[in-house]
């Protein structure tokens, strides 16, 4: 129906650097008004995060951490990048725990998200947890400063003060203030 009008063509991708963590390419792109131009594009492992949310689902559990490439601190929500073989909703889980000491109990589906579409595909899977249990400290000390629940009433005004920034954090959050899990 005219999809095909807007459509780019990719003639050729070169690989910069392959890791674990990161595939780096160059692709040879054409624009439909025949405008050719060579663009990075990252492709990243799947990353798993998860909004815990207290019993009375008032308060969300989120990680305050420095991000050293903005050089900014900041409130996360607890996740990282899923296993080979890992279920998402297992990876989201075992990142909440490591992350924070904090056991999900009631792990749902929330949202996919792709936090920079025009240039990655680094596809982030977000779950929700009605309730956590303490199971003790974190294990992976390397990861935040401070572990707190903090008031989802002030989540607005958090990211609007600069302290939650992070693409996948702000969808999770904005989705369960839009619609409350229950």
């Amino acid at each position: 129906m005219g999809e095909a009008l807007t459509r780019w063509t990719i003639h050729g991708e070169r690989l910069v650097d392959d890791t674990r963590k990161l595939h780096l390419s160059i692709a040879s792109v054409e624009l439909p008004d025949g405008v050719h131009f060579e663009q990075y594009v990252l492709r990243m492992p799947k990353a798993a995060m998860m909004v815990v949310l207290d019993d009375a689902g008032e308060n969300v559990l989120m990680m305050w951490r420095h991000r050293w490439i903005l050089d900014r601190w900041v409130w996360e929500l607890p996740g990282g990048y899923v296993d080979p073989n890992e279920e998402p909703a297992a990876t989201a889980a075992r990142e909440v725990e490591e992350e924070t000491g904090w056991r999900p109990r009631d792990v749902r589906p929330l949202v996919s998200t792709q936090p920079m579409v025009g240039s990655a595909d680094a596809e982030n899977l977000l779950f929700v947890s009605l309730g956590a249990e303490y199971v003790g400290d974190p294990t992976d000390i390397n990861e935040a400063e401070k572990i707190d629940w903090i008031s989802l009433a002030s989540v607005r005004d958090r990211m609007a003060a600069g302290e939650i920034v992070g693409a996948s954090s702000q969808v999770g959050l904005m989705h369960v203030l839009a619609f409350p899990p229950r």
